[in-house]
């Protein structure tokens, strides 16, 4: 048998990459290609476009919550002494501590007198 000389080979290699390459191009084609009337009117309605973003006015502050230090919109911080609090839990444990300090700072003036 004789072996398909090197020109022979680059030939069919080229003949598949040319294969290849209409076919590929034809899907693509296919597929990018604007719908025909009569698959417009078969094909279900478009989605509703996504909404609106808000405008400028809308948009609300954020915070941070002085316990943890969590990013909160301000309409759902709870307010307390110290600051903007993201749950009762953190608002109670800072003023909690806030009123231990002004203890011991009473307690260590009274002494230091």
């Amino acid at each position: 048998m004789d072996r398909p000389s090197g020109g022979l080979i680059v030939i069919k290699l080229l003949f598949w990459i040319i294969l290849l390459a209409v076919v590929a191009f034809m899907l693509g084609f296919k597929r990018g290609r604007p719908a025909s009337r009569d698959d417009r009117a078969s094909a279900p309605p478009a989605p509703a476009a996504s909404p609106v973003p808000p405008s400028a006015r809308e948009l609300e502050s954020m915070v941070s919550c002085a316990e943890c230090g969590t990013h909160l919109p301000a309409g759902e911080a709870l307010p307390g002494r110290g600051g903007q609090f993201c749950s009762a839990s953190h608002r109670a444990a800072h003023e909690a501590r806030l009123d231990a300090a002004a203890t011991a700072r009473a307690r260590d003036g009274a002494s230091g007198s």
